[in-house]
């Protein structure tokens, strides 16, 4: 097996070898391009993400600067937005269902480091695949370790360090985060009564 093959297949690997040299040569071209960019050149963006990124749904926002560790092992599905400042570390696989919102400095880390010094200190290094579901908020500044799994229908608050698995259909959020309650019809009554609220506020154009 070669390091890349060790570094996806969660294995201890070094980060050395043609592969991966060639995979940080394309990670930084990308990096460059996308991050130079004009505010003002959103369609030029999308072409980048979906260039470079290892896939997206057709409808994708990415705001700049946005930090990767590959940008091919990213997958994203429909309607995807990540606010400013959001680094994913893709030494092993990110995947990120539909509908998925990343507030600024949200942060994706599947690249970790042994506890044992020795091990450490021989350049070893390893990757566990991070996975989001569908019809996820995650708030600014939130951290997500390597091999965390996030469900379906979920709220990260803001300023939480994700090290756990997350189930579907709930809040969560603190250091280390915690479920703090389920998402139930009485939020859906909530918001659905905002929305109305809205719509016959009279403020509407």
């Amino acid at each position: 097996m070669s390091e890349k093959d060790l570094m996806l297949g969660e294995y201890l690997y070094i980060a050395s070898g043609k592969e991966i040299e060639e995979m940080q040569k394309r990670k930084n071209e990308f990096m460059d391009l996308f991050n130079n960019t004009l505010y003002s050149e959103h369609t030029k963006r999308i072409e980048l993400l979906k260039k470079y990124l290892g896939s997206t749904g057709k409808n994708i926002c990415i705001n700049k600067p946005f930090y990767v560790d590959y940008g091919q092992n990213i997958h994203v599905g429909e309607n995807f937005y990540a606010n400013y400042d959001c680094v994913m570390l893709d030494v092993n696989e990110i995947r990120i269902g539909s509908n998925v919102f990343l507030a600024p400095k949200v942060s994706i880390y599947t690249a970790g480091h042994p506890i044992d010094k020795d091990i450490r200190n021989k350049q070893l290094e390893y990757g566990y695949k991070v996975t989001i579901g569908d019809d996820v908020w995650i708030g600014g500044n939130t951290i997500i370790n390597p091999g965390v799994t996030i469900g379906s229908n979920v709220v990260i608050g803001s300023g939480s360090v994700v090290t756990k698995d997350i189930p579907s259909n709930v809040v969560a959020c603190g250091n280390p985060c915690r479920v703090i309650r389920s998402i139930t019809d009485k939020d859906k009554m909530y918001w659905e009564n905002e929305e109305k609220r809205r719509s016959e506020s009279g403020l509407l154009e």
